[in-house]
């Protein structure tokens, strides 16, 4: 992955993403070259009304060697927003410009360009339209992955969980033992081959205590074998184990890698413990592709007061 470019596509025009990455450019300096694919029209307004003045190097994406690429400037791919924006809230009218700039970044990508990809938040309301779960299903659509998973990840510990943005009722129905082991196996392929390190997994309970009133049982008779299947395949993992007193110091100090069964059970205590010191990476794809781990945020957009950490992170985990 060296020294090819990341690509930042920022997601919602009315997001937090601009300030936070101007935040970025101007206090570190990165050894890869940063791309933004996007509109010249819509950095200049954030910013206007952000008090930055930062240069735009424009790129020609047929070739983006052709001129130079300097991090003292936002090296830009424009890609034009022709609708009217102010700022205000986040409505449907800025999805077709959102999909463009991924599918500029997915064919740069496709043409072996590069293999970095960071996107900014979206609102699943208006981009996603209950078509996909998230961003994760999104792009793992577009290239055809069906064994993907998401992995909240901290250099300290890092959680998955089984099913994303899923409503709570729907969670039981979709746990099965195939879907455990698969996202297992692709957090261990990735945690040997990527940062050369044998994880100890720790995988949580469904039900409270991982005990149940009902007399089918998930934690005894989908979790717990799957768990002790991953162990006769040689995988350090551990469970079913009761998720509320899981994430205590003494406990998750012995683990690299905590899935969950849900969502919440899992980034509530993640963000809780880290807040924004936290990156989300999507594991299965052809190439690391890594979104800061908070959402668009709009009524905090032109305020300057957000925290840049998490996209901070999610470059310094690329720049290599």
């Amino acid at each position: 992955m060296k020294n090819k470019p990341i690509l930042i596509v920022p997601g919602e025009p009315n997001s937090i993403i601009f300030e936070i990455f101007f935040k970025c450019l101007v206090s570190c300096k990165f050894k890869s070259p940063i791309i933004v694919i996007g509109s010249q029209k819509i950095l200049k307004l954030h910013m206007k009304k952000l008090k930055y003045n930062l240069m735009i190097n424009l790129l020609d994406v047929s070739n983006i060697y052709k001129g130079k690429l300097d991090n003292k400037k936002i090296n830009l791919i424009e890609v034009n927003y022709d609708i009217p924006f102010k700022f205000g809230k986040i409505s449907n009218k800025s999805k077709k410009h959102i999909d463009n700039c991924f599918k500029i970044a997915f064919n740069l990508i496709e043409k072996k360009i590069t293999n970095k990809l960071i996107n900014g938040p979206i609102s699943k309301r208006y981009f996603l339209k209950k078509k996909y779960l998230g961003v994760t299903e999104y792009i793992a659509n577009y290239f055809k992955i069906k064994n993907f998973a998401m992995l909240i990840y901290n250099k300290n510990i890092s959680v998955c969980p089984i099913t994303t943005h899923l409503p709570l009722k729907f969670v039981p129905k979709k746990i099965n033992k195939q879907l455990i082991e698969k996202k297992i196996k692709l957090i261990n392929f990735f945690y040997r081959n990527y940062l050369k390190k044998k994880p100890k997994f720790a995988v949580t309970g469904l039900n409270p205590h991982c005990e149940s009133i009902s007399k089918f049982n998930e934690d005894e008779k989908i979790i717990f074998p799957s768990v002790k299947n991953m162990k006769k395949k040689g995988i350090n993992v551990q469970g079913p184990l009761s998720a509320d007193t899981l994430f205590l110091k003494k406990n998750r100090s012995k683990y690299n890698v905590i899935v969950g069964m849900y969502h919440d059970q899992v980034l509530t205590p993640m963000k809780t413990l880290f807040e924004f010191d936290a990156i989300n990476i999507t594991l299965g794809l052809p190439f690391i592709r890594i979104s800061p781990d908070h959402g668009p945020n709009e009524n905090m957009v032109g305020k300057n007061l957000s925290n840049p950490t998490s996209l901070l992170r999610a470059i310094q985990f690329l720049d290599n």
